[in-house]
């Protein structure tokens, strides 16, 4: 197809359509607002975050260092004996390609391990975008700054569990 087709629906080309982007401030202009936001940090130089999974809050500081990870007063190898909720926790630094290069102090409440280490995971992400807002297109690919909706189902009456029913008697 040529330029200077016009098209169906606009009735302009695509010329025209070049001029007009170009008198926008060209491709540049259309730049989403990531760009744009300032990172967030206290007196300290800390970013704060909230992360939740399941019943599980992560209250999250991050701010420049050498990799250490507090949570609940222990450290990351302590609190999260498994090896799986370690990496689980490592992940955004990671994929952020940020590895060993903040400090993390959390206070985590509620729900068992597995959830406490979404909680921390989700918060580590939310505060790596508030201190470093470029980071941001990266975790939200990976997913990481979605909060995971999905939590135990509720038992129904007339059921041994949520949707698990009784033996069933012929006789």
């Amino acid at each position: 197809m040529s330029e200077q087709t016009s098209s169906p629906r606009t009735g302009g080309s695509l010329a025209e359509l070049k001029d007009l982007v170009n008198a926008a401030g060209g491709p540049a202009a259309a730049a989403p607002a990531e760009a744009m936001r300032e990172p967030k940090r206290d007196a300290l130089g800390r970013s704060y975050a909230t992360g939740k999974r399941k019943n599980a809050v992560a209250r999250v500081w991050v701010k420049p260092g050498k990799g250490n990870m507090e949570i609940n007063g222990k450290t990351a190898s302590k609190y999260f004996a498994r090896p799986v909720l370690r990496m689980l926790i490592n992940q955004p630094f990671l994929v952020a390609d940020r590895y060993q290069q903040f400090d993390v102090f959390a206070t985590v409440v509620g729900g068992g391990l597995s959830g406490q280490a979404g909680a921390l995971r989700h918060g580590i992400s939310r505060a790596l975008t508030y201190y470093e807002p470029a980071l941001r297109p990266i975790l939200k690919k990976a997913g990481f700054l979605t909060r995971d909706p999905r939590v135990v189902e509720r038992k129904k009456y007339g059921k041994a569990k949520a949707r698990r029913s009784f033996q069933f008697s012929k006789r």
